[in-house]
């Protein structure tokens, strides 16, 4: 049997060879490099010759392979693991990468958190918006009859799938229904007159003006963006809700002027007045 007093480790390059003495014994060579950078470690190892019995079970106070981190376990013996050198592969762990998780192909839903569709807030929509027609829901043929909704904001606390949230309706458009097959498209549901600062009968964003007297079914759509707060603020909600409000009667009259030598007020009783 042969035994090995020194094992030398080179900073800059180590190489173990393997070879056999002539009597078939097995064995291991250690060349070193530069000196000025090696490093001398003191330890043995032995390798039974091939007629002996051979024994590769580790040495009882061999440290077993560490379960933790890729380094090695807290104080291990460096002599005893040179002691047998095939046992030093149990003083070591290599360091594993550990596989990253797959990422949810794209589009898969939180099964905690399902999707909120436009449809699913109908149940908590704002009620239809009733139009108004000034001045009082009559108007003058061939004259602007102004039109305004008094839509709004609205926001209600509701429980949807289970969980509590927080609902909010901004109104976005709106469709005036003349009611004489005429409609026009708004961003605005429209201001009075006196909101305008204007004088009756005159033109604004909102007003319609009716060619022939009678009456009409006048109403307006409203159509609303939502918003949805599960706690953590608020976000959007695709699609948009539309809510067609009540049918309000505007009656259209005829008006006709004449030429009179006194105003209303200077003769009340004068035809017209």
């Amino acid at each position: 049997m042969r035994r090995v007093r020194s094992v030398v480790l080179s900073a800059l390059f180590v190489s173990l060879a393997a070879s056999g003495d002539g009597d078939g014994v097995g064995g291991a060579d250690i060349a070193v490099g530069n000196d000025a950078h090696s490093v001398v470690i003191t330890g043995t190892q032995t390798q039974p010759s091939s007629g002996g019995p051979r024994n590769d079970a580790p040495r009882r106070d061999t440290p077993s392979s560490p379960s933790g981190p890729a380094f090695p376990v807290h104080e291990f013996d460096f002599d005893s693991c040179l002691d047998d050198w095939n046992s030093s592969r149990s003083c070591f762990r290599a360091a594993v990468d550990e596989e990253p998780t797959p990422a949810p192909p794209p589009g898969t839903d939180d099964p905690v958190a399902p999707a909120i569709t436009i449809d699913d807030l109908a149940q908590f929509a704002p009620d239809p918006v009733a139009n108004v027609g000034e001045p009082d829901n009559v108007g003058v043929a061939g004259m602007p009859t102004n039109f305004v909704a008094a839509a709004s904001v609205h926001t209600r606390s509701e429980t949807l799938f289970g969980a509590p949230l927080s609902v909010r309706f901004t109104p976005v458009g709106y469709e005036f229904v003349h009611g004489d097959g005429t409609t026009a498209t708004s961003s605005t549901g429209g201001q009075t007159w006196s909101a305008l600062g204007q004088a009756p009968f005159t033109p604004t964003p909102t007003s319609h003006v009716y060619r022939e007297r009678g009456t009409y079914q006048a109403h307006v759509t409203v159509r609303y963006a939502a918003e949805v707060d599960l706690g953590g603020g608020w976000f959007p909600i695709a699609g948009e809700l539309t809510i067609p409000g009540p049918a309000r009667e505007i009656r259209i009259f005829e008006a006709h002027t004449a030429l009179v030598a006194f105003t209303c007020e200077q003769r009340p009783s004068a035809q017209g007045c």
